[in-house]
């Protein structure tokens, strides 16, 4: 009898141990999504743009094309959001973006510039933030604030690895684009390629002609290497 009680509170133990760790709530975090909320440029920008990406290309094969992995865009925000929350992300910005004529907004586009990455440099067209473009970028900023974190990891971009050397960098950009790249310090841009910072050097030292153009789209990105839009999640329609 004693035995046999003994074998009972044993088992009561175990079916103890496995009910409470049963009922423990997961100490995995939830997956997260490195977004950016962007808008497209129209075919203005795209010759522009394409342009100068085969120039970077001939000097930096190792470069990318300007693709459907690598989209030709202006990034208003970069955040990373709960990946359950997508939807109320795409719900909230949509809300921003139906209340303003953002295509009809001008843009000048006025020099090159390029952001380091080691020994090379991610190069883009720059244009003019005008009081309406930082508006709307507020405007986002605030929208998509409820479903934001702090950080993430490599597994929140698309296509991207634990040892690529760039992602340590990348990580940080997004977790700091706001404040570091907003408001004041907002830098519109269209990234064009890659290319050795030597000569980029010399591309910012040649003299540029502005053009203008207007944003002929908005949609949310999955982010990949280097920042690039990789992974189309959302689009919306700005033709009123």
């Amino acid at each position: 009898m004693h035995r046999s009680m003994n074998v009972l509170a044993a088992l009561g133990i175990v079916f103890l141990s496995r009910s409470v760790h049963a009922q423990t709530p997961s100490a995995t975090p939830p997956p997260l999504t490195a977004i950016d909320i962007l808008l497209e440029p129209d075919a203005t920008m795209l010759r522009h743009a394409e342009a100068n990406n085969a120039r970077l290309l001939k000097v930096y094969p190792k470069g990318f094309a300007l693709d459907a992995a690598h989209r030709p865009h202006i990034t208003m925000i970069q955040r990373f959001v709960r990946t359950a929350d997508l939807d109320k992300v795409y719900a909230a910005a949509g809300k921003v973006l139906a209340a303003v004529n953002v295509g009809g907004l001008k843009l000048e586009a006025f020099k090159y510039y390029y952001a380091p990455a080691g020994d090379v440099g991610v190069a883009g067209i720059v244009a003019k933030p005008t009081p309406e473009l930082i508006e709307l970028q507020q405007d986002l900023i605030a929208a998509v604030a409820p479903f934001t974190v702090e950080t993430g990891t490599w597994t929140s971009f698309a296509a991207t690895t634990p040892d690529d050397p760039n992602t340590a960098g990348l990580i940080e950009y997004v977790s700091t684009y706001v404040p570091k790249m907003s408001g004041e310090h907002f830098n519109p841009h269209v990234s064009t390629g890659v290319a050795p910072r030597a000569y980029l050097d010399k591309m910012l030292s040649e003299p540029f002609e502005p053009f203008t153009f207007s944003p002929a789209g908005a949609a949310v990105y999955q982010l990949g290497p280097l920042g690039t839009a990789a992974k189309q999640l959302k689009e919306w329609d700005l033709k009123r």
